[in-house]
């Protein structure tokens, strides 16, 4: 395996075991669920917006190591942004994980670009993503993976 590779699996596996920004925001003004009935994966993300700007916000819920790093990273990468700066993210970060082209530069989202190779993945991958998109949206009807084409 590539050293490249390496440091990848080794930026999920952090994520998973140290997850970031877990547990339920109380001062979170939007909060959105998502289900992924085939693997289990359950996610809830909780925001604090400020006018349209993410002021602070978490995640919590249970599944595989791939959902639980996703949505760990995803609270990293959005936190500070706004809802059309975390809509260009997620169409980044669906093209890698779709697709296994990442950037050049070495980021933690890149290291989700091999599991292009396991499409059932996809679906994990993106579950928190779509969750947040949601509760940017103020929608507050659970997102599920049969209702996204990933």
């Amino acid at each position: 395996m590539s050293d490249l590779s390496d440091l990848y699996q080794q930026v999920i596996l952090d994520h998973n075991r140290r997850p970031r920004n877990r547990g339920k925001l109380p001062t979170a003004n939007r909060v959105a669920h998502g289900d992924n009935p085939s693997c289990g994966d359950q996610c809830s993300v909780y925001i604090d917006l400020e006018g349209d700007l993410i002021k602070d916000l978490s995640f919590d819920g249970s599944g595989c190591a791939i959902s639980q790093a996703s949505s760990s990273l995803m609270t990293t990468q959005i936190k500070g942004k706004t809802a059309a700066e975390v809509e260009k993210l997620f169409e980044e970060f669906h093209h890698i994980v779709t697709t296994g082209n990442a950037p050049e530069e070495i980021s933690d989202v890149a290291a989700f670009a091999g599991v292009h190779a396991f499409p059932a993945r996809i679906k994990c991958a993106t579950l928190g993503w779509h969750a947040a998109l949601n509760a940017l949206k103020g929608d507050p009807v659970t997102t599920t993976t049969e209702t996204h084409t990933d």
